[in-house]
């Protein structure tokens, strides 16, 4: 199902995050703990392994790990399709990443799906349902994409030259099914001849963006530069920076935004020098439930990721080091939360909402509870 290129978004860069080859009961995914070093994948064949992969960002981002979970919840199936398993893999997948909106979405979908079917057929269902989240995820990119694309054509620049587009974390094709969510207009405007450039903040502490979304580029040959995280508001300060597209974990209604440690910063500093800050949203990001960003869970992970760092040395070989003393223990938290007073605009798969009242608008057959 999944081994069209043009389907899961490989384009020229010839990779795709999660593939299920036809006729199979397993998928492959990119090890993205690998890159940008080296090209590796694994072969996901049980409900146990899509959980360790989640939680062990074997695979990331929110769509991303939403699709990884619904296949893990076939898998699950295939092996156990009572009412008791249906529970328990849902409670398995849902306890791997708690804040990702998209997660909970595509299981609370899959479970919806098979719970009125007798459990002979519920894991067939529960392959195919998983099969249309991809699909719809691949869809939802390319819209969002068009409508980005648009933006990008009607912002203006401050100077000559290509439009600056600043990122944060890695919202690309790895981080979906294909194309991306915040990339998309990027590889759209890029295909289309218009001269952009993209600023890549490394995202720490995994470095999201120096290890994934600059491979990203470099793939597709767009001119991006790697800074630091804490550079962010200097570039803006001095006007280089043209307009700040980030990726979304959790939105709530309200219009606050889940995404990345960082972001936040990027909205503060945006804010302060009139750089307009927008949000690729696809809509089963929305956490309809939620009312604001007090009411979203923050991950907090190992304080190892922060003390510790992976890279290449001089001979190639992979090595993880110690950054910091032995004394020193480390905070760790996975996201942050962005008021919505700070966004400039969400860029969904309808269209560009200018604030959570628009957004509500986009999707009325949606409405918050």
């Amino acid at each position: 199902m999944n081994d069209n290129p043009d389907l899961v978004g490989n384009d020229r860069a010839r990779y795709c995050a999660v593939r299920r080859p036809a006729g199979v009961r397993y998928i492959e995914v990119l090890d993205q703990r690998a890159l940008p070093h080296a090209v590796e994948t694994q072969r996901i064949a049980t409900v146990d392994a899509a959980a360790t992969a989640i939680r062990d960002m074997v695979v990331r981002g929110a769509p991303l790990i939403g699709a990884v979970g619904a296949y893990g919840f076939a898998l699950g199936l295939d092996t156990e399709a009572g009412d008791d398993a249906l529970a328990r893999i849902h409670a398995l997948l849902d306890a791997t990443r708690p804040t990702a909106m998209n997660l909970r979405w595509a299981l609370d979908r899959v479970r919806a799906r098979v719970v009125s079917l007798a459990p002979a057929i519920r894991a067939d269902a529960a392959w195919a349902e998983a099969d249309a989240i991809v699909a719809e995820d691949v869809s939802i990119n390319a819209a969002l994409g068009r409508h980005g694309l648009a933006l990008l054509q009607s912002i203006e620049r401050n100077r000559d030259g290509p439009l600056n587009v600043m990122t944060h974390c890695n919202a690309g094709a790895l981080a979906t099914c294909g194309f991306g969510t915040a990339t998309a207009p990027i590889f759209l405007a890029h295909e289309q001849g218009m001269a952009v450039h993209v600023w890549v903040s490394e995202t720490r502490p995994r470095l999201q963006g120096a290890n994934l979304t600059a491979w990203e580029m470099a793939q597709r040959d767009i001119p991006h530069t790697l800074i630091v995280d804490s550079a962010s508001g200097l570039l803006m300060r001095r006007g280089e920076v043209d307009v700040v597209i980030v990726g979304a974990d959790r939105v709530a209604t309200n219009g606050d935004v889940c995404n990345k440690i960082g972001t936040y910063d990027k909205a503060l500093a945006a804010a302060d020098n009139g750089v307009p800050f927008y949000v690729a949203l696809p809509s089963p990001t929305i956490d309809w439930s939620a009312r604001s960003g007090e009411a979203i869970a923050i991950e907090t992970r190992s304080g190892r990721e922060v003390l510790d760092v992976r890279g290449r040395d001089a001979s190639g070989e992979s090595r993880t080091v110690a950054i910091a003393g032995d004394a020193t223990p480390a905070l760790n938290f996975a996201f942050d939360v962005t008021p919505q007073r700070l966004v400039t605009g969400y860029l969904t798969e309808r269209g560009v909402a200018r604030d959570a009242e628009a957004l509500h608008a986009l999707f009325r057959e949606r409405p918050s509870r």
